[in-house]
């Protein structure tokens, strides 16, 4: 009897949708039909899908049974390789890709065109033909969009998905007035880019043209996150559209634009500006239906990828300020390059970070404008993955893949981004296949380079004469529509252009202007100015039982639990760490109503288990954060251990900082030298944007370093990198040696009415030093110290002055005592920048018996604090100078010869006759 004879009573349907749901998670079928499922499959994969007699496998399944089968091995080769045959690119051939979804390759053939097949259930088609079944997949998958989602491990995400392609096809459903609009929006584009290229002949500006689509889809992005009670956009996008992007999306004065364009000088006089193409903007937009949202477009540098970081960390920062209880109500939007999504490693950092606690934002559209090739280079030698966007199926994001010339689809795609992120509060991607008109700028020849590529696009139509040709054939507007339209826009074009020629300045208005209403801008003068960073002794007692105290009825590790303790016997004993000094500080913060938010690698318990500011229950590793129980009015709290990334992290905490000045916002580096893989952020952002685009930022970056045997990569944060980068007013640079005085450094941070970024190097083994301590009261009624005299030095017995920096003034200190020497005083400089030259002068004055000025460094002569003081304190230029010689390394491997040249530097700072240049 036929084994399988059972299947000819059995529903097709109903097992065509069953063998379904076994393609998408076998784990949710009966184990019964899985094990037939897979026999199956065996089957078809190593005796063919012919019907071939091999042992009788095969032809033992009925044969309409079997066609079933393959019907929906057809169905699914569109769902999962569709993508690779559409109609997507509209000025380039597409590569071949084998095999095709030819009915063939499936064991299916001409003659079952028109034979009824249950498989159609599963497409929402009911029983319907072959040749039904393949005009709707080829609508769905092959035309102007395709779909990449079948690596989804989610089974309800692939459901919705697939629900949402079968609707009409997957096609658009506009009405004529929505199509009005698209096409309105999209003269718009052409119009704004055709204007410029007449009256600004041969300038930069990155053009949108080949990509207009972009504008109609942003706008009904905008339009239709209203309906899900979005009320914040913030979007990042490097050059290509972005001022059609600000004039067309974000409401900024084309006026404004063209006095960029003219070259005036700027209204401020302390602030330099930047091109035009690099600008953010913030405005406010009512929908149609009435309701009102925000709309940030974030400045960028030429890092193209360098703003995604910075988007993210604003979004992020707005959500748990203003929207804790619904994060989704601000939506985050990055628009990249294809040359740039696929070669900026920031893009794999950001794509990782997306689900993580401390820096996720429920989900962020990503939109490409692929231009199918870089300044010159073609996508071919850009990447080696097939899609420039393949980075995102990291997360399993879904991507879509979308004809620019064909604007339905690309509002469409869009729409169906919105709506998977709202649902499913994860990244989506689409990748925008257009062309760029002309070269990288539009001074450039881009037929040097491509030429085939270019004769192409030169007598490619614009996107919209493409639409306004279809909208004809439609019936939905007439022959006079464009032009009247085009007509409208350039009139109020040529208007705002004549208005910015009778302004002779440019005024820059800031970014996020409303979250920074409370603060001022500080030049230098302000930023020596002392700040009122004390705290009373009760709120410092009452913090310090907090967080002395864990919970009684929970099991905690017997160490973790005597180190908590201990934090109370430091206070009771009046001898207070840097841990202690760490913890106070954020207390007093949070008690004060401002949030600290601090990420990095290892925060929580701190590289070198000094902090433990989350501690875990033993048996549950439920998390306890003693900071949070403080006050029912105290700030939050939030301290997340980063994911193995500086440069994401960084940008993310930075963007923070930016959309938060309240908070008290920290990155702490595992080892100070682990920061310059952040060094795009640091240039471009923390220590240049406020001259460049008016932004004030608070981010506290915390970098451990001292030179303690530990080789190269361990001992020195490169404070020499950040002090070249100071000027004028535009961050603090600390290097302090007290509990107390990092206690008000850190408040001073949130207490003054301006924000500037302050790195600071911290200590390493200053963290358990017996020495490195301060009372209560320092911390009661003190103030940060930019400078800290010898308090022991008698004066008039000092021939030697040493001028020192952080932690090597202990080992001075050590040396001094071990000596018995009076002769010396050793003076620490606490704040490098800017530099307490006034106070430095009168400590001079203070000790003119000294006959031998020293500046004292551990790190070699190249490196270090020297060139500064150099730079930034004349009277260096005659003092002797102790350090490490120069090097290209900044310190051994061998913890013996690290310790021998270290102590040639101490000998030479108390004896000038020894050579300490070895």
């Amino acid at each position: 009897m036929d084994k399988y004879s059972f299947l000819n009573a059995a529903h097709t349907a109903y097992f065509a949708d069953l063998y379904d749901q076994y393609l998408k998670n076998p784990d949710s079928v009966e184990p019964s039909w899985r094990a037939f499922f897979q026999g199956y499959d065996f089957g078809s994969e190593n005796y063919g899908l012919d019907g071939e007699i091999v042992e009788g496998v095969s032809t033992q399944i009925p044969e309409q049974v079997q066609k079933e089968f393959q019907v929906l091995k057809l169905i699914d080769g569109y769902r999962s390789r569709g993508h690779l045959f559409t109609k997507t690119n509209p000025v380039r051939a597409r590569r071949k890709y084998a095999p095709t979804l030819e009915i063939e390759n499936f064991g299916l053939s001409k003659s079952d065109l028109q034979t009824t097949f249950s498989a159609g259930e599963v497409l929402g088609l009911g029983s319907t033909t072959l040749q039904i079944i393949i005009d709707h997949l080829e609508k769905v998958y092959c035309e102007s969009i395709g779909v990449e989602y079948m690596y989804i491990r989610k089974p309800e995400e692939i459901q919705w998905i697939q629900q949402k392609l079968n609707v009409n096809d997957n096609h658009p459903q506009f009405s004529p007035d929505q199509k009005k609009t698209i096409l309105r929006k999209l003269n718009e584009a052409v119009s704004f880019e055709n204007f410029l290229h007449t009256k600004y002949v041969g300038q930069k500006r990155f053009s949108l043209e080949g990509g207009e689509a972009l504008i109609p889809a942003l706008d009904a992005l905008i339009e239709h996150a209203s309906g899900y009670d979005v009320k914040e956009f913030v979007m990042g996008m490097a050059h290509r559209g972005r001022l059609s992007t600000l004039t067309n999306i974000f409401g900024k004065s084309a006026k404004d634009i063209f006095s960029e364009f003219d070259g005036k000088d700027y209204e401020q006089e302390v602030f330099d500006g930047d091109v035009k193409y690099h600008l953010g903007w913030t405005s406010d937009r009512v929908s149609d239906a009435g309701k009102k949202i925000n709309l940030n477009i974030a400045p960028n540098p030429s890092h193209l990828e360098t703003v995604g970081a910075v988007v993210e960390g604003i979004v992020r920062a707005k959500q748990d300020d203003k929207y804790p209880d619904n994060p989704s109500q601000v939506l985050p939007i990055i628009v990249h390059g294809d040359a740039a999504i696929a070669g900026q490693g920031l893009v794999y950092e950001l794509v990782q970070m997306a689900q993580l606690d401390g820096y996720k934002t429920n989900g962020t559209i990503h939109i490409v404008v692929n231009n199918q090739i870089g300044f010159t280079t073609n996508y071919l030698d850009a990447r080696s993955s097939t899609y420039c966007t393949d980075v995102g199926k990291v997360t399993l994001s879904p991507v879509l893949h979308v004809n620019a010339d064909d604007v339905e689809a690309v509002v469409h795609a869009t729409l169906f981004a919105l709506h998977f992120r709202m649902k499913f509060k994860r990244d989506v991607f689409i990748d925008m296949l257009g062309y760029r008109k002309y070269g990288h700028n539009e001074g450039d020849e881009p037929k040097f380079t491509q030429p085939l590529l270019y004769k192409a696009i030169a007598k490619h139509k614009n996107p919209r004469d493409i639409y306004a040709e279809r909208l004809l054939g439609e019936g939905v507007i007439n022959n006079d529509f464009v032009a009247k339209i085009e007509k409208e826009y350039k009139d109020k074009l040529e208007e705002k252009l004549e208005d910015s020629r009778k302004v002779k300045k440019t005024e820059i208005t800031p970014f996020m202007q409303n979250e920074w209403i409370n603060f001022t801008s500080a030049q230098e003068d302000k930023m020596m100015q002392p700040v009122d960073t004390s705290y009373s002794r009760e709120g410092l007692k009452k913090i310090t039982e907090t967080i002395s105290n864990l919970p009684k009825e929970k099991k905690f590790i017997r160490k973790i639990q005597r180190l908590i303790e201990s934090r109370q016997t430091m206070f009771d004993e009046d001898r207070l760490d840097w841990a202690m000094a760490e913890h106070l500080a954020y207390g007093s913060i949070l008690l004060d109503g401002n949030d600290v938010r601090m990420s990095g690698q290892d925060v929580e318990r701190g590289t070198f288990s000094h902090r433990h500011a989350v501690v875990k229950v033993e048996d549950s590793e439920e998390e306890i954060i003693l900071h949070n129980k403080l006050s029912d009015q105290q700030g939050k709290f939030y301290i997340y251990n980063s994911l193995l990334s500086e440069y994401g992290v960084v940008g993310f905490d930075y963007g923070y900082a930016m959309a938060s000045p309240e908070t008290l916002t920290i990155w702490e580096a595992q080892f100070g030298d682990f920061s310059n893989g952040a060094q795009i952020m640091l240039d471009q952002y923390i220590s240049a944007a406020e001259d460049k685009w008016k932004l004030q930022n608070g981010l506290v970056m915390l970098l451990p370093h001292g030179y303690e045997g530990q080789g190269a990569e361990h001992s020195s944060a490169r404070m020499e990198r950040y002090l070249q980068l100071c000027a004028k007013d535009n961050m603090f640079v600390a290097d302090c040696t007290t509990p107390a005085n990092m206690f008000h450094l850190l408040r001073r941070q949130v207490k003054a009415d301006y924000r500037k970024p302050l790195i600071v190097f911290t200590p390493k083994s200053l963290l358990r030093h017996p020495k490195v301590v301060s009372s209560v009261d320092e911390f009661v009624n003190g103030s940060f110290q930019m400078l800290i005299d010898d308090a022991n030095a008698k004066v008039e017995k000092v021939k030697t002055l040493v001028f020192v920096t952080g932690k090597f003034y202990y080992d001075l200190l050590e040396e001094q005592e071990n000596l018995g020497r009076e002769d010396i005083a050793l003076v620490r400089i606490e704040q490098l920048f800017p530099l307490p030259a006034q106070a430095m002068r009168e400590i001079l004055e203070k000790y003119k018996n000294a006959e031998d000025i020293v500046w004292a460094q551990e790190e070699p002569r190249n490196m270090g604090a020297y060139g500064h003081m150099l730079m930034n304190f004349d009277e260096t230029k005659q003092f002797r100078v102790a350090s490490r010689r120069p090097y290209g390394a900044p310190a051994a491997g061998s913890s013996v010869r690290s310790k021998k040249r270290h102590k040639q530097v101490i000998d030479y700072v108390f004896d000038k006759t020894k050579n300490n240049q070895r």
